[in-house]
């Protein structure tokens, strides 16, 4: 069963009753864990590009879809690389502000989904 998002603000975010003031993944089994975000940053210089190496480390088999929570103002996005290697194993990525995103994981029925929420800006 997938935690429910509970709410987020600026620098945090409440995954099943615990407070978060870190970038998270939930993954397939629903687990909570802190995001690599260093994949990305020594790439890019910074975690609001999605890296292919990245991208490897959130992707699980099995997975179908991908809600980015691409923080308060919405800035994290998929470079190409991370979105070719979504597209060629069909995993639907949506990235929507993180305050938006938590409230569609509450809502999402889809199987095989993966959240990644961004904290900050």
């Amino acid at each position: 069963m997938k935690p429910s998002a509970d709410g987020a603000g600026f620098g945090w975010i409440e995954i099943a009753g615990r407070r978060y003031r870190h970038d998270v993944v939930i993954t397939l089994d629903g687990t909570v864990r802190k995001r690599h975000k260093k994949l990305s940053k020594q790439l890019y210089g910074t975690s609001h590009r999605i890296s292919e190496a990245e991208a490897e480390d959130v992707y699980e088999p099995g997975m179908a879809y991908l809600l980015v929570g691409g923080g308060h103002f919405g800035r994290v996005q998929l470079s190409e690389e991370a979105r070719a290697f979504f597209d060629a194993r069909g995993v639907n990525v949506e990235i929507l502000p993180t305050p938006e995103a938590s409230r569609r994981w509450n809502a999402l029925e889809a199987q095989g989904a993966v959240a990644l929420f961004h904290v900050t800006c």
